[in-house]
C-alpha cells in the first residue's frame, strides 16, 4: 500500500479483501488509535500537566502504579465503551473483565490491553508504549466472561503496540503481516512508514536483564554466556547486550535491526509462586503474533507462545523472542 495512506484507509483497504465486512473493526482500530494519540500527548508533556509520579496504589499483581498507568486505562476505556465495536475489555490494570455500560451497544470484538508498558520508565523519559490484542467475541455475548477471553495466542485477529518515544510509531499486524505507521502532529494522524516489516534471522544483540543472573537456568547461562565469551568463544563473533525495561521499545528495536528478547523464568521467579514474569495474554501473545509475522520466533523456553492455553486472565509466562535463529538455538537447549 501507499507509504503515507492514513491508518483508516489501510485499514479500510485491509477489509475490502474479506467477505461480510462490515467496517467495525475498521472502527475499533481507530478507538484504539484514539486512545494512544492522548496516551501519546500525556506522556509528551509529561510534568507539565502534572501526570508523573506514582499513586498511592497497585494493580492486580501487585505493582506500584504510576499516575499515567491509571490515566492510560482511563483513557482505553473511554475510547472503547460507546461505539459499539467491542463486547469487552481486558486490563493489566484491572483485576476483572471490564463491563460495558448497561445499554451501550456491544460489538463484535473482545480487546486485551497493557495501557502503559515499560511506566517505570516515565518518570526518567524513557520510551514507554502501549500493547494491545484483538480477539472475536463469542456471539450473542453482552456481559462477556473471563473464560470468553481465555484462548490461545493462534486465535488472535490482530495484535499492536504504539511506543511513545521521539516519534510516536503504531505497529499493527491483522494476520498477514506487519505494517508501521507513524504519528503526523501536524494534523493528528498515523501514516503508514513501513509495511512488510521483516526481522533479520541473524543478530549480535541480547536483551537481558543481567542482575538476575545468579537466579537463571541453565539454558538461558549457556546462551548468555556464549554471547559475553564474543569471537574468542563458541559463536565466534562478539554480541552487544541492550535493556530498556519497555517491553515495546525492546520489541520496536527487534523489528527495526534483529535482536532476541528474554525474560525467562528462574529460581527467583519461582520462589515467589510464578511461572513467569510477563503476562500472556496482554504483553506475551499480541508481541509474539507480531514477531511471528515479521518472520520471527517466540518461545517460553519449552513451547511456542501463541500455542500456551490460558488458564486466567492475568497468568504470566516466560518470554522468549526475536530473530528466529537465535530463539531456535535457546529453544534447543531448552531440550
Amino acid at each position: 500500500m501507499r507509504i503515507g495512506t492514513t491508518l483508516t484507509n489501510y485499514t479500510i483497504n485491509k477489509q475490502k479483501g474479506f467477505v461480510g465486512a462490515s467496517g467495525t473493526f475498521t472502527g475499533l482500530l481507530n478507538d484504539i488509535a484514539v486512545a494512544c494519540k492522548r496516551i501519546a500527548d500525556l506522556v509528551n508533556k509529561g510534568d507539565l500537566v502534572g501526570v508523573l509520579g506514582a499513586v498511592d496504589s497497585e494493580n492486580v499483581q501487585g505493582e506500584q502504579q504510576k499516575k499515567l498507568d491509571v490515566i492510560s486505562n482511563d483513557l482505553m476505556i473511554e475510547a472503547l465503551r460507546h461505539n459499539g465495536h467491542i463486547a469487552g475489555l481486558a486490563s493489566e490494570e484491572m483485576d476483572e473483565i471490564y463491563q460495558l455500560p448497561e445499554g451501550a451497544r456491544r460489538g463484535n470484538y473482545l480487546v486485551l490491553c497493557d495501557p502503559l508498558d515499560g511506566s517505570s520508565n516515565i518518570d526518567v523519559n524513557v520510551s514507554v508504549g502501549t500493547i494491545f490484542s484483538v480477539l472475536k467475541a463469542p456471539d450473542g455475548s453482552d456481559n462477556p466472561t473471563q473464560e470468553d477471553f481465555l484462548k490461545a495466542g493462534t486465535e488472535q485477529i490482530a495484535a499492536g503496540y504504539c511506543l511513545y518515544g521521539p516519534s510516536t510509531i503504531l505497529v499493527l499486524t491483522t494476520g498477514d503481516g506487519v505494517s508501521m505507521f507513524t504519528l503526523n502532529r501536524d494534523f493528528g494522524e498515523f501514516l503508514l512508514t513501513k509495511e512488510h516489516v521483516r526481522i533479520p534471522q541473524e543478530t549480535s544483540e541480547f536483551a537481558i536483564n543481567m542482575s538476575y543472573r545468579r537466579h537463571w537456568d541453565g539454558p538461558v547461562e549457556r546462551y548468555i554466556s556464549e554471547c559475553l565469551a564474543g569471537k574468542e568463544g563458541e559463536r565466534g563473533k562478539d554480541f552487544n547486550m541492550r535493556w530498556v525495561a519497555s517491553m515495546v521499545a525492546e520489541v520496536h528495536r527487534i523489528l527495526t535491526r534483529g535482536g532476541i528478547f528474554l525474560y525467562p523464568c528462574d529460581a527467583k521467579i519461582r520462589a515467589a509462586g510464578r511461572e513467569g514474569k510477563l503476562r500472556l495474554m496482554y504483553e506475551a501473545n499480541p508481541m509474539a503474533m507480531i514477531v511471528e509475522q515479521a518472520g520471527g520466533a517466540a518461545t517460553t523456553g519449552t513451547q511456542r507462545i501463541l500455542e500456551v492455553n490460558p488458564e486466567e486472565i492475568h497468568q504470566r509466562v516466560p518470554v522468549i523472542l526475536g530473530s528466529k535463529a537465535e530463539v531456535d538455538r535457546i529453544a534447543d537447549y531448552h531440550l
